[in-house]
């Protein structure tokens, strides 16, 4: 594939993956706000705490490894090692869901029945749900491999937009049902992304969608995405099978980093069920190198600009998004506080999940393998700082003990980035700042907001607070108008994106 043609498919997948992920953060968003309502704040933070953990260490620790081993070795393997390899993450979801549901059951504090009820068929229904995502996917990773960005998007987007509806539907008209409302939506939210990977898949091996032009796509029908046996081969790619070991241990300190908050709340007595739930308010690269430092130069500057942006509008905004939100009860006392620290946790997870990505992608197995034992520490420290500084100064202490770790992470990852160009003359990491004028006015807003946030927005009247939203709009304008001007290198790319991608649908 000629380096044009891997930067725009980048591009594409990362522009739908921002779109994926705000849409899921905005029915989310949506749920809560619906449901905060109907329900005790027990029973939203066993859901979005130790169920919603339960799920996704069963899915990160069945999959992850497995999913970063074939995507960075597919190009040039048989496919059909690919697809025998995935499907020993379906016995291992079931291994993971009985060990982990037993600790969930039996190990951890059980829940209030009164105020939390059906709390074990809650468990096991969140198990059961992670294993029937792990159905398709031997069919996400061809997807992930073969570009299908858009497969991704429909498929997690329909899934999440059904488990909402029905969650708020149920807990609507059933309020007493408890976490079987939850249970219900979730099962059938993960049924429902199966059968979208099969059924496109299912169409797309018939040619009723694959492009007659698509040779590169190696399964002919849908029994190929099952495993079966390669003829004078073993029926495991030992290298493959190493690599994903590689991964799997480094995957199980990163599920750690990744939700350390959420393990700390589930296994350790430092906050109350309800204060669990309102704490969860707040809550490629393998082508040339010149490919590679566009590629990685263009997201940085896309995610740093986006999440400076966030954090600054964010900062000024946040007492009157939760009063709008939720209210006095969520406006009130430490909320808008902890919304600002958690702006601040979005830029830097925002640059910590780019720099990694590259790292990761371009690290050797002994890399890798290097990387796990730094990645023990990090564990370590994270665990040890969001233990203190939560009993030190309460909720903001999982966000800021969550902000030192990713900047650790990036530091070790810049570190990294800087070795891996040496002796080159690109300079990637550069684009990690916005330039001066961006910089200035960003700035600027930031106390303009703020000062505008005292005068207009605690008076308690509705025309304050429109003057805050109308200072606010100017000053978000005015940063978009110098981000156009000075940040052509990204404008262009953007366009030339659009542009091609209007091409693509008028031919």
């Amino acid at each position: 594939m000629e380096a044009s043609k891997v930067l725009a498919s980048t591009a594409k997948a990362t522009s739908y993956n921002m779109v994926l992920q705000l849409m899921i953060r905005m029915m989310t968003f949506l749920l809560n706000a619906v449901v905060l309502r109907f329900i005790s704040r027990d029973l939203l933070g066993v859901v979005n705490v130790r169920l919603t953990l339960l799920y996704s260490t069963i899915l990160f620790l069945t999959k992850e490894a497995f999913d970063r081993a074939c995507l960075s070795r597919a190009e040039g393997r048989d496919w059909r090692h690919v697809v025998n390899l995935m499907w020993c993450t379906a016995p291992l979801a079931v291994v993971w869901s009985l060990l982990l549901s037993s600790v969930w059951l039996y190990l951890l504090e059980t829940p209030d029945p009164a105020l939390v009820p059906y709390y074990s068929v809650g468990v096991v229904t969140f198990a059961v749900s992670s294993c029937i995502e792990v159905l398709a996917e031997p069919l996400f990773v061809t997807g992930q491999a073969f570009l299908f960005v858009k497969l991704k998007v429909l498929s997690l987007g329909i899934s999440q937009a059904i488990k909402v509806a029905l969650t708020v539907a149920l807990v609507l008209w059933l309020p007493h049902w408890g976490l079987i409302s939850f249970s219900i939506a979730q099962i059938i939210s993960s049924i429902s992304y199966a059968v979208i990977y099969y059924g496109y898949f299912a169409r797309y091996v018939t040619h009723d969608l694959k492009k007659d032009d698509d040779q590169r796509f190696p399964l002919s029908s849908l029994r190929d995405f099952f495993p079966q046996p390669v003829p004078g081969k073993p029926f495991l790619d030992g290298s493959l099978t190493h690599l994903t070991w590689s991964f799997f241990k480094q995957s199980f300190l990163k599920q750690i980093l990744t939700e350390g908050e959420r393990y700390v709340m589930t296994f350790f007595d430092v906050l109350s069920f309800a204060d669990q739930g309102k704490c969860t308010y707040y809550i490629i690269y393998h082508d040339a190198i010149s490919l590679s430092s566009s590629v990685l130069g263009v997201l940085l500057k896309i995610v740093t600009l986006i999440g400076s942006i966030i954090l600054v509008f964010g900062y000024s905004n946040s007492f009157l998004a939760l009063y709008i939100y939720g209210g006095e009860t969520l406006s009130g006392g430490t909320g808008p506080t902890l919304l600002r620290w958690y702006c601040l946790y979005v830029l830097v997870i925002a640059i910590n999940g780019t720099t990694e990505g590259f790292v990761f992608a371009t690290m050797s197995k002994e890399q890798v393998d290097k990387y796990n034992k730094k990645m023990l520490v990090f564990s370590v420290v994270f665990l040890t700082m969001a233990w203190y500084l939560t009993r030190l100064i309460g909720s903001v202490g999982f966000i800021l003990a969550n902000c030192l770790n990713m900047t650790a992470r990036i530091v070790h990852s810049i570190i990294f980035i800087h070795g891996y160009f040496a002796g080159s003359r690109y300079r990637p990491l550069l684009q990690l700042m916005p330039s001066i004028p961006v910089l200035i006015v960003l700035v600027v807003s930031l106390v303009v907001t703020a000062v505008s946030e005292v005068y207009f927005c605690y008076q308690g009247n509705l025309s304050g607070k429109a003057v805050h939203i109308g200072i606010s709009g100017i000053c978000l304008a005015t940063v978009a108008a110098v981000i156009y001007l000075t940040e052509q290198r990204m404008v262009r790319l953007i366009r030339e994106h659009a542009f091609q991608k209007k091409q693509t649908k008028e031919s």
